[in-house]
């Protein structure tokens, strides 16, 4: 008897390659795939799995995730490995829980203050070891954030780094490599990388390639200067030699919608000549970020604090008025903005209300009361931002290279996790491609979906060992009902469980069963250039 065998029998197989399902066994052994065929003979002892009437994939992989701080506090990663998702990549936009040096030490206390984490790591070893301490249910591979190793050289300032600085900074992102980081990430919106000029990031970029990683970009615009972001992105890749990924790709903002043909030509042409260019995409057309970023980024020159404090400045608050106005009120419109998440009890209220409602609540014009709730939370106020149309999203992930990715962060229906309105992609997003672009408008077929969802992002980041029904392949695995998987998260409703997801292995170790978490926390810290 081979040591923990089991075997899935009478599954429709999808093996993530893309190419056409077939009717087969999968018996695992250990924490790999054994055998794949046709009419397996059990192994004497072996537990059997019935998946008559269902589907067997390699278990998704979710390239876009914000899982950094929440896998901490929920290991058993609720929201993700229920829509069938066993492998995580964290450190995006920018932002990584490590390495915690200078300003970044101070801000990740801050920002993690109110959760109960103790933040007793300094390095990128130390957090990913944190991590496994912690034990996870899903494995974890972690990029290192620009934002993050700048504030930690720099602190957050409006301006380019001395070569003494550049130094510095180069250091941190190589030996965050050396330690298993995947690649580097920017969040070209955030402070503070979006004082970095694109030569700044191609050096960083540089000492990503020259360690085997990625480069995964939160790009500078995402909406009227879509195109110019996009090539910022491309030349990044063209002149560092370096494979890029373009984050959550999108055209937000009705006169930019469309736009998405033009960059996905773009990514074609330099995939052309060569440059190892892609992007990832979420099936919605709501984003969701920080209220913060409808304010000038000169603002948070200097940091948090100093930001608050011209907030609270009268005169400040008039030369920006204009501005936000503009972008907010004419362009997007104030009714598009939600609040989502707030930390103060006494605004909880706001959660569900759009900019729009709450001023009308509070008294006040819109824009005063955004910026008075930013104040009153010391800018953590989360949103979700209607912006984008079905037919952008629907093109994106038809493009042979995206990828499926959530850009969501672990999330649960009770506890801390459980408050606020979070966007649906923390519970619904591979279920809803599954079910909305696969099986009701058949914008894919489901093995090109089930690729996306798996090998190619493996591929992207360079995981070993996943994504792929081989035996030999580590036993990551999901098994759904095609007719049924669904996604169940709305705005209004968000913490909802998919349906449709009966089974999920991590490691060959059952963490779904019969459609229930069974508290197994088998996953692994995966490590670049480490075993798997």
């Amino acid at each position: 008897m081979r040591d923990g065998a089991l075997l899935i029998r009478g599954a429709r197989i999808v093996d993530g390659t893309g190419s056409p399902w077939f009717f087969g066994d999968v018996e695992v052994a250990g924490d790999r795939i054994a055998r794949v065929g046709r009419r397996l003979d059990a192994t004497p002892g072996a537990r059997v799995v019935d998946a008559e009437g269902r589907v067997l994939a390699p278990g998704f992989i979710d390239i876009h995730s914000h899982s950094d701080d929440t896998i901490l506090l929920n290991p058993r990663a609720e929201s993700k490995v229920r829509q069938g998702v066993t492998s995580e990549v964290i450190g995006n936009c920018g932002y990584s829980l490590a390495p915690l040096e200078g300003g970044a030490l101070a801000d990740v206390r801050r920002d993690l203050e109110d959760s109960g984490i103790d933040v007793r790591w300094r390095s990128f070893d130390e957090y990913l070891t944190h991590v496994e301490r912690s034990g996870t249910a899903v494995n974890i591979a972690s990029l290192v954030g620009h934002g993050t190793v700048r504030r930690a050289v720099m602190g957050c300032v409006e301006r380019g780094p001395s070569r003494e600085e550049l130094d510095r900074m180069k250091a941190l992102v190589a030996r965050a490599l050396n330690e298993g980081a995947w690649g580097i990430s920017s969040g070209l919106i955030y402070p503070p990388s979006c004082y970095a000029s694109t030569d700044e990031l191609v050096e960083l970029a540089r000492v990503a390639r020259e360690a085997g990683g990625i480069y995964a970009s939160h790009i500078r615009n995402e909406d009227d200067r879509l195109v110019q972001a996009v090539e910022e992105a491309i030349a990044i890749g063209e002149r560092a030699r370096v494979p890029v990924e373009i984050s959550h790709h999108k055209a937000s903002g009705v006169q930019n919608w469309g736009t998405v043909r033009t960059t996905i030509a773009l990514m074609d042409e330099a995939r052309a000549r060569g440059v190892n260019v892609a992007c990832d995409v979420y099936p919605y057309t709501a984003s969701s970020t920080s209220l913060s970023v409808i304010l000038p980024q000169w603002v948070f020159d200097g940091g948090l604090d100093a930001a608050l404090q011209r907030l609270k400045d009268p005169a400040v608050r008039e030369r920006i008025r204009p501005i936000v106005e503009e972008e907010e009120g004419r362009k997007r419109g104030w009714d598009k903005t939600v609040i989502s998440s707030v930390t103060r009890e006494r605004n909880r209220v706001f959660e569900g209300m759009s900019l729009l409602q709450v001023a009308e609540l509070t008294g006040k014009d819109p824009f005063t009361a955004a910026l008075d709730l930013l104040v009153d939370e010391c800018a953590a106020v989360q949103t979700v931002r209607f912006g984008m149309c079905e037919e952008d999203v629907a093109y994106v992930l038809a493009w042979p290279e995206s990828c499926v990715g959530s850009d969501a962060s672990v999330r649960a229906p009770y506890g801390p996790l459980g408050k606020g309105k979070p966007h649906p992609r923390s519970y619904g997003t591979f279920p809803r491609v599954l079910a909305r672009y696969v099986r009701e408008r058949g914008v894919l077929r489901l093995e090109e979906a089930v690729r996306k969802m798996t090998s190619l992002p493996a591929s992207r980041v360079g995981l070993p060992d996943r994504g792929i029904i081989r035996p030999g392949m580590i036993a990551d695995l999901v098994l759904f009902d095609p007719d049924k998987v669904a996604d169940m998260a709305t705005y209004a409703d968000p913490h909802r469980y998919p349906m449709g997801i009966d089974w999920v292995f991590v490691a060959g170790t059952p963490v779904v069963a019969h459609g229930e978490h069974t508290g197994a926390t088998p996953g692994r810290v995966l490590r670049r250039g480490r075993a798997s």
